[in-house]
């Protein structure tokens, strides 16, 4: 009988122990941020009911969702966790105080097509803030001044934070006439991907008349600095209370993200900003590497009127963002663009010479409470192998404990990068691990 070969499914990833910590301490630093910020978890099932996944309609959700074959269960795996929060929100209504700030880090699962660096399974790290019938503007600067220090813990490159505000656009449109304008902003979102004169061009198929097609592509040509966006802006003369509202937003938005100490260069205005999806009402976000745009946008998000409007009467707008994380732990990966975080998981290797075990364990157990990750070598082999074992998990220090050490209440550390060798007590054992 032969052997079924070894694989996973493709669009899943697998990580060896190293990359795996590496991967687990960017979760721990995201987590940990969203904590300090006063966000509070959340976690919900990995499957929906269809009737909630699909409450908004088919579409691309319909070819993309993983729906379980079950004769008694109607039911399939979240694609996101912005529907899931929906639906947990208008459930606990009652029991949640507001504004409800959650935060929620889970796998989602999509029927995504096979390519590089794009996952059927993958990590999303999500924040939002949800109102009671209001939400107040300056929540939508917090969220990205929270992505700015996570970004700057983590990435060893320049990334911006591009922002926008979609009511100024759609206000634009109200003030042309325009009628498809959901059509409009999914054209407009690609402009990343395929160029201003491939947009221009999708503009046009669309049927836009000569002076329309002019003034959108005027408006998305707009560019410079901040404060001139801001200004160009004003100048346009667009008579129409919902461009006029979006203009106010993005100019309070934009001050209070400065307040929050998000420095001048990691800032953007950016008007081509659409997302390209018909729930968001009025922030948008996306950021990038400067370095490195063709990657795409590597964080995410907006504001939202009515969050759960599906499932409840109650008036729920919110605001959030979301890292994709398995992408961009591939991307960052790929690039060599993280900064120095620890890969190791073990603080010290304990070896123990022949008769010393009860010496060596006896050390594990003083460990305890110090807060260090140690582990003892049991296995029968030569010292270099012992060493090399502790080199391949990263393990900066041996502790060796033989009949002298034994004999002494002594243990001889090593440190296996500077090669440096010293015999102290306890204490100066924790003094140097």
């Amino acid at each position: 009988m032969g052997f079924i070969k070894p694989s996973n499914v493709v669009g899943t990833m697998e990580l060896l122990p190293n990359e795996q910590i590496l991967f687990d301490n960017v979760k721990d630093i995201i987590e940990d941020t969203f904590k300090k910020r006063g966000f509070l978890p959340i976690d919900t099932p990995v499957f929906e009911k269809n009737e909630i996944l699909l409450a908004k309609g088919g579409g691309e959700t319909t070819k993309q969702i993983f729906k379980i074959d079950s004769e008694s269960k109607d039911i399939s795996l979240r694609f996101d966790l912005t529907v899931p929060l929906a639906r947990y929100v208008a459930q606990y209504f009652s029991d949640l105080n507001f504004p409800f700030r959650r935060y929620h880090i889970g796998k989602v699962y999509r029927g995504e097509r096979n390519q590089k660096g794009r996952y059927k399974e993958f990590y999303q790290c999500d924040i939002d803030v949800i109102g009671n019938g209001k939400l107040d503007i300056k929540n939508d600067a917090e969220l990205p001044y929270i992505i700015y220090e996570i970004f700057s813990k983590i990435i060893n490159e320049k990334f911006a934070i591009n922002f926008s505000n979609l009511k100024i656009i759609n206000g634009l449109f109200e003030n042309l006439g325009v009628d498809n304008k959901t059509d409009m902003l999914r054209i407009i979102d690609k402009i990343e991907k395929i160029g201003f004169e491939k947009v221009v061009e999708e503009l046009k198929n669309t049927g836009l008349d000569g002076n329309n097609l002019e003034k959108i592509t005027e408006f998305i040509k707009i560019s410079g600095s901040n404060e001139e966006i801001i200004e160009k802006l004003n100048s346009l003369g667009i008579k129409n209370e919902l461009f006029d509202k979006g203009v106010e937003e993005l100019k309070e938005v934009y001050n209070c993200m400065k307040l929050f100490g998000i420095p001048e260069d990691c800032i953007k205005i950016n008007l081509t900003i659409t997302r390209g999806l018909d729930y968001y009402t009025g922030t948008v976000y996306e950021t990038f590497l400067e370095n490195y745009r063709q990657l795409g946008s590597v964080c995410s998000g907006g504001r939202y009127d009515d969050l759960a409007s599906n499932y409840t009467s109650q008036i729920l707008p919110g605001v959030g963002i979301s890292i994709g994380l398995t992408r961009l732990f591939y991307q960052l990966l790929d690039k060599n663009l993280f900064k120095e975080i620890k890969t190791n998981s073990i603080d010290a290797l304990i070896i123990p010479m022949e008769n010393c075990y009860d010496y060596a364990i006896k050390l594990l157990n003083k460990f305890e409470n110090s807060g260090k990750i140690i582990q003892i070598y049991f296995e029968d082999a030569k010292m270099k192998k012992k060493i090399s074992y502790a080199d391949k998990l990263n393990i900066p220090y041996i502790i060796i404990v033989g009949e002298d050490e034994k004999a002494n209440n002594t243990y001889t550390v090593k440190d296996l990068k500077t090669g440096e060798q010293s015999t102290v007590d306890f204490e100066g054992l924790i003094k140097l691990i």
